[in-house]
């Protein structure tokens, strides 16, 4: 059944929010914008991520950046945010997102799926991140 529907320009005084720093680190990463994900860290960031075959404990925006550039950066591959998640628990940022990769030439691999769950302290800039990863799996 078709409905006719009727688009209409509403107009408010109330403000828009600001997206927060942590939307705006996930929204940086689907863009692969490394650039305005570095924006969103303190120089001093600590960063610490539990990986399957590693454990990453590094400080520093650049340190930081090389591991998610070691992630996502491959242009060989699209990167597609399936899912993503933004919140606060208490004093902490809540961040969750889940990646597609997919192989720009379906001879040079398999499209891999990771989610990575991450908290944050920090205000403007996040001071520190900790995150869990699931690693890359077949997707």
């Amino acid at each position: 059944m078709l409905h006719d529907v009727e688009i209409t320009t509403a107009t408010t005084n109330a403000s828009v929010p600001e997206p927060s720093t942590g939307g705006l680190f996930v929204e940086a990463l689907a863009r692969r914008d490394f650039t305005a994900m570095a924006c969103c860290l303190s120089p001093t960031v600590r960063f610490r991520a539990l990986l399957p075959r590693r454990d990453v404990d590094v400080a520093g925006r650049d340190a930081t950046m090389a591991e998610f550039r070691r992630w996502f950066a491959d242009e060989a591959e699209a990167l597609e945010i399936l899912d993503a998640t933004v919140g606060q628990i208490g004093r902490r940022l809540y961040l969750r997102w889940r990646v597609r990769m997919t192989p720009l030439d379906p001879g040079q691999g398999e499209t891999r799926v990771v989610e990575q769950h991450a908290f944050a302290t920090g205000g403007e800039r996040l001071e520190s991140l900790s995150l869990l990863c699931s690693g890359f799996q077949p997707g």
